[in-house]
């Protein structure tokens, strides 16, 4: 049985063999990207990189990142889909060789030195052409020259572009493995839904740019290749298992649930089992990483309140007490601890939270027990005082349950199952329409507003960057060096920077720090970028507040004798060209943790 540690120790190996560098992963929080709420690819913390800045480790990297999925939530349960996943990948910057690339690929998929798949079972897209690009006719004869023989050509399918096409952008081929199920019909290929074909790597050939929508396609000055391997999706191929499930971690999750939950694991119910499994493993993901997260109703917190709640409800549906959830986090972090110091050092943290969260939505739930029976007392008063000819139907309105769903946590089976026990029916029909809304808004919540990721790099988004290094600097001049950064976002308009204090800030306070950030401003001071060692950043006095996710080598941003720290950028030239810095606001954000929202005029 092959596991999840030797897939990894492969991947190393094998890239390590290839003249590739190492580097660490990154949180799963993105640090200053505005367009996602997590990093749901390797290429999330090297944007900078993919857009022409040098790597400190050179153009030929690789790495294994852990990562958080939403778009795809309603399919969690199935045989491949997770929100929460480690994700192999590899990039060569400043390059776009193909033909290598694709060699790797299938020396690794094949090699008996290291997955040793059979080729005839590999199943390969690539690129068909339109008006934006040609067909890529070099991916398909370097796939051919490799020996395989099912090759598909695809254009919807293996284009990689920004969410609005313009900008990077470029053809991909991916890989599929072949289950051996019997074919849907003489048309069965990767380009269907059957399952009969299993994705597990992608390589996506970032040589294009499109600089205005409709246009055609130019080579790209600085071209890359950026690919993504699914772990637990090989995993599950190599051991021939029909699901991601069936196998390490997940599968130690669920034998335990079966254990002592009144309903066993069986085909009719594996699906809460499931979700109950995966979005746990998300929520420690979450919980355990290095900056500071947790439930609540905006932005990451929400989502990670929608996995703990959700699995809550799976587990009142399988009989197993929630009480259990502690013993699940145990499997998780004694697995996953052993890569992410982060999470290995948070299992009570992880525990308290995950209890307090649980405990806050069994309380709604009993609000939503009441909010029930006020709907169906709402519904025998205007049946009582009906006109008379009016007929007053036993049925919940669409927006009824739909809000029961969404502001008490009642999945829509609850809600129908405790009506039908009064005589009562529901709306479905509108009730699924006002949820299709809501995953809409979801999803776009949560993938952000490109398809790719591809953080905002306009140049106010630099120069707030800055800012929030003033920032930091002027909070540690008033209150210690030990105020840091706890979490920061930043869009276009505004920047949002989180930070320990055990006080609300008062106005005089406010106002210091501000005039701190100002004349930092007015002094017009240079922003210099050096690479160096860490060991050389520490001791030039370099603030780093996730020190673990950094390499050997780390870009410095100083900013004269005001700032020092370790940072990827981008940033303002000069402190001069950010003109005048004003504090909107100052609130708290969780215990301990405080939150400045901040504009430049």
């Amino acid at each position: 049985m092959t596991t999840d540690r030797e897939i990894k120790d492969l991947w190393i190996k094998f890239f390590k063999n290839h003249n590739f560098t190492q580097i660490p992963g990154y949180s799963i929080i993105p640090e200053n990207d505005p367009t996602v709420l997590f990093t749901t690819a390797g290429m999330h913390p090297l944007v900078p990189y993919l857009l022409g800045e040098p790597h400190p480790y050179g153009d030929r990297i690789f790495d294994v990142q852990r990562c958080i999925r939403t778009n795809d939530i309603d399919e969690v349960g199935d045989a491949t889909h997770l929100t929460c996943f480690e994700m192999l990948g590899n990039w060569t910057l400043g390059k776009c060789d193909k033909k290598e690339m694709i060699k790797l690929s299938f020396e690794f998929l094949t090699s008996k030195d290291y997955l040793n798949l059979p080729k005839e079972r590999i199943a390969v897209t690539v690129f068909g052409g339109d008006e934006i690009a040609p067909r890529d006719d070099e991916a398909y004869n370097a796939w051919k020259e490799c020996g395989i023989e099912k090759i598909y050509f695809s254009t919807e399918n293996n284009w990689w572009a920004l969410g609005g096409g313009v900008g990077p952008c470029g053809p991909d081929t991916e890989m599929f493995y072949d289950t051996g199920k019997e074919e849907c019909g003489e048309n069965c290929s990767p380009l269907c839904d059957c399952g009969k074909y299993v994705e597990i790597w992608n390589d996506v050939f970032m040589q294009y740019l499109v600089a205005k929508e409709g246009e055609k396609a130019t080579k790209l000055a600085r071209p890359n290749i950026d690919t993504g391997m699914g772990l637990e999706r090989t995993v599950m191929v190599l051991n021939g298992q029909e699901s991601v499930y069936d196998s390490g971690c997940l599968k130690r999750a669920i034998d335990f649930m079966a254990s002592k939950a009144k309903d066993g694991y069986s085909e009719s119910n594996k699906r809460n089992y499931r979700i109950i499994a995966d979005h746990l493993r998300s929520a420690v993901f979450i919980l355990g990483d290095e900056k500071a997260v947790v439930p609540s109703n905006v932005g990451q917190g929400y989502i990670l309140r929608r996995f703990i709640r959700r699995a809550v409800n799976c587990a009142r549906s399988i009989g197993l007490d929630k009480e259990n959830f502690a013993q699940i986090v145990d499997i998780y972090v004694d697995e996953y601890g052993k890569d992410y110091s982060d999470i290995a050092s948070k299992r009570d943290f992880i525990k308290d939270e995950l209890k307090k969260e649980v405990e806050k939505f069994s309380k709604a739930i009993e609000d939503g027990f009441k909010e029930f029976e006020k709907v169906i007392n709402g519904i025998e008063r205007h049946k009582q005082f009906a006109k008379e000819g009016e007929i007053v139907e036993n049925k919940l309105s669409g927006k009824a349950v739909f809000r029961l769903y969404d502001t008490f946590g009642f999945p829509f089976e609850l809600t129908q199952e405790l009506a039908n026990e009064r005589g009562y029916s529901v709306d479905k029909i509108d009730f699924d329409a006002r949820f299709k809304e809501h995953q809409e808004k979801s999803r776009a919540l949560s993938q952000g507003q490109f398809k790719g990721g591809l953080a905002d790099t306009s140049q106010n988004s630099a120069f707030l960057h800055t800012a929030t290094h003033l920032l930091l600097a002027g909070l540690q001049k008033m209150f210690g060096k030990q105020v840091v950064q706890k979490g920061s976002n930043i869009t276009p308009e505004r920047l949002r920077f989180d930070f320990n204090l055990d006080h609300k800030m008062t106005s005089e306070e406010l106002k210091e720090l501000e005039d701190f950030v100002n004349k930092a401003i007015d002094r017009k001071i240079p922003v210099v970028q050096q690479i160096m060692t860490l060991d050389e950043a520490k001791k030039a006095g370099a603030h780093g507040t996730f020190e673990n996710k950094y390499g050997q080598e780390v870009k410095v941003y100083t900013i004269g004798d005001v700032s020092k720290e370790i940072c990827g950028g981008p940033h303002a030239e000069n402190t001069g060209d950010l003109h005048h810095f004003k504090i909107i606001k100052e609130e708290s954000c969780a215990s301990g943790i405080r939150r400045i929202k901040a504009i430049l005029d």
